[in-house]
């Protein structure tokens, strides 16, 4: 069978990523992957680890600390992010993913990025004597796990209040008059409704509105929508800086402007700004979710 860059984008294109991933990487990605799977039989384990190498030679250009190898390492670290994408791409294209693919990717991604905050900052302290540098790679580490324990935790916690909205749903039957004077435009609703599990109509209806988890976030910042439906159709995230964006600005937009420093603390502190967003946004949705229980009671 021979693919496409449609084939590709239809099938392996998340609906929504990093801004970073969208403008920066796909697009050379894509075609990557269509000349990769249609003429080589490669695996997508082993672009992980082709991956993973380049992202020690990024490490390893970062250690020397002068400007020039500091370009080459920023630029083996994004190649090394492109193919950590295609590898994703082709598992999806042809179905060949894996549990232990998954393990990899996601062992080696935190590996990269721990050898190369080290490097570039011992590279850096080695140029500078500044034990700043020391700090950073510290810092740099930190917030990386910080965002990745993070993200999990919330889709955690996500999954288990629809578990448990499901469960208050089908026990209410269609007769209880949590569901009577529901109007169809509850269908409507956003990012977290799952009508796809109601079994009739009017439990479909009430499953949107009970499920819309961000409801009074919207309500209280009106011009999130517009913000929100323009970055859909550019299928970016609203989530503008994520761990991926924080990588790249330290391992890729510093050492190439040879602002590391003040790069890295920028990226941190809007880490740190979109975190508590999310944190927020959270603690909303659980107003939303208890709010939806004790409208579903008995």
């Amino acid at each position: 069978m021979t693919f496409t860059l449609d084939d590709v984008r239809a099938r392996t294109y998340k609906a929504r990523d990093a801004w970073w991933t969208v403008f920066l990487v796909d697009p050379l990605a894509g075609r990557l992957v269509v000349g990769t799977a249609n003429r080589t039989s490669i695996t997508p384990n082993q672009i992980t680890w082709g991956a993973f190498v380049l992202g020690l030679g990024s490490a390893g250009c970062f250690l020397m600390g002068g400007w020039p190898w500091l370009v080459t390492g920023a630029v083996l670290y994004h190649l090394s992010f492109v193919l950590d994408c295609v590898d994703g791409k082709i598992a999806r294209l042809k179905g060949t993913g894996t549990v232990l693919g998954g393990w990899l990717d996601y062992v080696f991604d935190r590996l990269r990025v721990f050898c190369c905050a080290l490097a570039l900052a011992w590279g850096q302290y080695r140029a500078t004597g500044q034990e700043l540098y020391l700090v950073l790679a510290a810092v740099i580490v930190f917030l990386d796990m910080l965002r990745y324990v993070d993200a999990l935790q919330v889709a955690k916690v996500r999954r288990q209040m629809r578990r448990t909205l499901r469960r208050a749903i089908a026990e209410s039957g269609t007769g209880s008059p949590a569901l009577s004077g529901v109007s169809a435009d509850g269908l409507l609703t956003g990012d977290d409704a799952f009508p796809e599990d109601a079994g009739s109509d009017e439990i479909r209806i009430r499953t949107a509105e009970a499920s819309d988890f961000q409801r009074e976030f919207r309500t209280r910042f009106t011009w999130y929508l517009r913000v929100r439906d323009w970055l859909r159709a550019h299928r970016v995230r609203t989530h503008l800086v994520s761990g991926i964006e924080f990588q790249m600005a330290v391992f890729v937009v510093g050492p190439l402007t040879g602002q590391i420093v003040p790069v890295t603390v920028g990226a941190a502190v809007l880490l740190l700004v979109f975190e508590a967003a999310i944190m927020y946004k959270l603690w909303l949705s659980s107003r939303d979710f208890a709010r939806a229980l004790a409208a579903l009671a008995p």
